[in-house]
């Protein structure tokens, strides 16, 4: 950083911190008056379950396993809140509780037990109000978590607890009607009013806050969903998120025979055909832009209760495009960068693409890093990270900071993309101008599927356009007077490869049984160890990546290449 970007830095810095300890202070305020409120005894009828998670990270956490800043740590004894040294994300996902769907996924004596140990011991500590663990979306997730899972945490407890319990919610339900505003836009803030509905819709004396928030849930629908179905972010597991927490309020309302506010109906309406196109074959949403895998079957089971019907006609949503073909499907990030509030977990992924083959994944990126170190956070946030050309060993985006205070340093101002279809197959030619500035180079990606879904082709070029991007080429290339280029193709961990004919063929096997095969006439293809990230686990998956090399001369650079289905 320039002594002259410090200076613009230093003043940015001490607002952040300023609103930040006014935002505190307004939560122990709301906290403080909240303790004042009407408290409930009661739920109105049996809470649903409706949030299911994965036995495998359940028994992880049971284990006594976390991973804390990149680092494995063994804690069988001790209850989580004890943990030290978390960032922020580690914090807050701990403290609202989604974990809980994990646990309690496990369905044995000892996991029961432990859920209700720590929840009262949460609320021993914490009820009321200390920190991060009352920011109004974390309050709004670990509402619907412990409504959700009532039953079972309120299952043989004595009266009193039963009784902490409920005055917990209602402090907690009373704290969001304050604060709800204050949470982040986007999931958060959907967080926290969906949190605040499900509790006018369970709890008893909470019933008069019902339809005003319903109101305003609608409100934010209508300012966040836009009408391709996407949201700001571009984050494609926050869409999913937003879509299953609006599903859970369309049954529960409907449920209780009473109305579903329009605005909703219409968002979700909006939703259904942009989460499903941006799903691969095996129903797992794309990782672009910070955002993870998901569970498929949380999106089949919110698909399922909304009933909306769609012809996948949309294949355009939120900056990404879709090309599929007898089973095969390509998702590829064809738009810009989010605006500046919303980079919380941005990647540099601009082009980059997914692909799977019938209900295999073939090809994803890296995948966001929660919970581990900067430095597997800036490696999976970079452009060699994903499916995608890196020119020069740089990234097309570059950032500083990570969370809450990451800042973007340079982002590609123009993505463009053409989409077309003929008589043989589909074809996306997008460019972006990420390279414009450091190295005077446009990138340009084409990729096409033939009707028959077996092959895929693929080019990537490099050129200058203008005089100026002349003039920055030319102080950019090395004694060679050139500038090198690859092009990345990660692989999913449960996918074998290995090079065939002295390296000129990258022979891929699926868990199906296909085998794809990867040419790049004239070009060297390498194979690289690498790693795939999937959220909750404590160990990045090794993996293996295909990199194909090229340069740029004279101004201009490309390679070709195919992946063909053997049959």
């Amino acid at each position: 950083m320039t002594r002259a970007s410090k200076v613009l830095h230093f003043p940015m810095v001490t607002i952040r911190r300023f609103r930040r300890v006014c935002s505190r202070f307004a939560d122990r305020v709301a906290i403080c008056m909240a303790r004042f409120s009407p408290v409930s005894t009661a739920f109105v009828s049996k809470p649903e379950m409706r949030s299911y998670g994965k036995a495998a990270l359940g028994l992880q956490m049971l284990g006594g396993h976390y991973l804390v800043r990149g680092g494995i740590l063994q804690k069988s004894d001790t209850v989580p809140w004890d943990l030290m040294n978390l960032d922020l994300d580690q914090y807050t996902q701990l403290h609202g509780f989604a974990w809980l769907d994990d646990v309690v996924a496990v369905d044995t004596l000892e996991a029961r037990a432990k859920v209700q140990a720590w929840v009262f011991d949460w609320l021993a500590r914490y009820e009321y109000g200390r920190g991060d663990a009352w920011a109004a979306d974390v309050v709004g997730r670990r509402l619907l978590r412990w409504i959700n899972h009532a039953v079972l945490i309120l299952h043989k407890v004595e009266p009193v607890q039963s009784e902490i319990f409920f005055r917990s919610l209602s402090h907690q339900a009373n704290f969001l009607r304050k604060r709800w505003k204050s949470a982040r836009p986007g999931l958060p803030r959907f967080e926290a009013l969906v949190g605040l509905v499900y509790a006018g819709l369970t709890l008893e004396g909470q019933e008069h806050v019902l339809q005003p928030m319903l109101k305003m849930l609608g409100r934010e629908c209508a300012r966040e969903i836009g009408s391709d179905g996407g949201i700001p972010s571009r984050n494609p597991e926050e869409l999913m998120e937003i879509f299953v927490l609006l599903s859970w309020i369309n049954q529960t309302v409907s449920n209780r025979k009473q109305k579903v506010n329009s605005d909703i109906l219409h968002a979700l309406k909006r939703i259904v055909p942009a989460v499903r196109a941006l799903r691969l074959g095996d129903g797992r949403m794309v990782q672009f832009n910070g955002g993870a895998a998901g569970q498929a079957n949380r999106v089949d089971q919110a698909l399922a209760d909304v009933g909306i019907r769609s012809s996948m006609q949309s294949v355009e949503s939120m900056g990404y495009s879709r090309l599929s073909a007898l089973g095969t499907v390509l998702v590829i990030d064809s738009g810009k960068m989010p605006a500046k509030e919303y980079l919380w977990n941005v990647h540099a992924g601009a082009l980059s693409f997914e692909m799977s083959s019938g209900r295999t994944p073939v090809l994803v990126n890296v995948g966001p890093a929660y919970g581990h170190g900067p430095k597997i956070k800036n490696m999976s946030r970079a452009t060699a990270a994903h499916n995608a050309s890196v020119l020069d060993g740089t990234s097309s985006a570059l950032f500083s900071g990570n969370g809450q205070n990451l800042e973007r340093m340079t982002a590609p101002n123009q993505v463009t993309f053409q989409k077309a279809e003929n008589e043989f197959g589909q074809a996306i030619l997008a460019r972006h101008d990420g390279y414009s500035r450091s190295h005077g180079l446009i990138h340009e990606r084409q990729l096409a599927l033939v009707h028959a879904g077996n092959e895929v082709q693929g080019e990537e070029r490099f050129f200058a356009q203008t005089t100026a991007q002349r003039v920055r080429f030319g102080g950019r290339v090395d004694e060679q007077r050139q500038i090198p280029f690859a092009t990345h193709f990660h692989l999913h961990p449960d996918v074998d490869v290995e090079l065939r004919l002295d390296g000129s063929i990258a022979s891929i096997l699926l868990k199906n049984g296909e085998i794809w095969l990867l040419r790049s006439e004239g070009n060297k293809i390498e194979l690289k160890d690498t790693m795939s990230i999937e959220k909750g686990l404590i160990k990045p998956l090794a993996t293996q990546e295909i990199v194909v090399k090229g340069v740029v001369i004279n101004y201009e650079g490309s390679i070709s290449w195919t992946l063909t289905r053997r049959t």
